[in-house]
């Protein structure tokens, strides 16, 4: 039990901190709790779709694969895949991590996971054809054209910071 309250320590402390808000301030304290509930739906239609793919790309696509497309060895294929798949992928940056670790358990490249992560963060297609629309085409092309260099760059200076390091998720 001490185990289990020491894992979810900041779940419980915001549910307290919640709860003391509630009572300090009822209105401020519901509106916090609507926002919250809220957030929570949102989460839950994510997350079970995206474990389910995440269960079938386990299961269909081996190691081997992964590895000659996405691994150390992939080269530029593997980062144009990297940054195809993130780019067309649909939800919130928090639905990629459950992905990323999947890529990782595959032995996918640190600098394919980093740029498939900044892909998926900033280069999504719906998202530039609503800037094109809105902003117009120069600025998304731009606005593209700097990140796709700076997706690279993080990607470079992440993947020399992580070289030689085993992650938990790598074992």
């Amino acid at each position: 039990m001490i185990g289990l309250i020491k894992r979810y320590r900041v779940f419980l402390g915001l549910c307290l901190l919640n709860l003391i808000l509630l009572l300090a301030e009822p209105a401020t304290g519901r509106k916090a709790l609507s926002i919250t509930s809220e957030n929570l739906l949102e989460m839950l239609s994510f997350l079970p779709p995206i474990f389910v793919l995440l269960g079938l790309l386990d299961v269909w696509i081996d190691r081997e694969t992964m590895m000659r497309y996405m691994g150390e060895n992939s080269g530029l294929r593997g980062h144009l895949l990297a940054f195809a798949l993130g780019s067309a992928a649909a939800g919130p940056l928090y639905a990629a991590f459950p992905i990323v670790g999947v890529l990782l358990k595959k032995n996918a490249s640190m600098m394919n996971v980093f740029i498939f992560v900044g892909a998926w963060s900033t280069t999504k297609i719906p998202l530039l054809v609503f800037e094109s629309a809105t902003l117009g085409f120069h600025f998304m092309a731009l606005r593209f054209v700097f990140n796709v260099i700076g997706i690279l760059i993080i990607a470079w200076i992440m993947k020399i910071q992580a070289k030689g390091e085993k992650l938990p998720i790598q074992e």
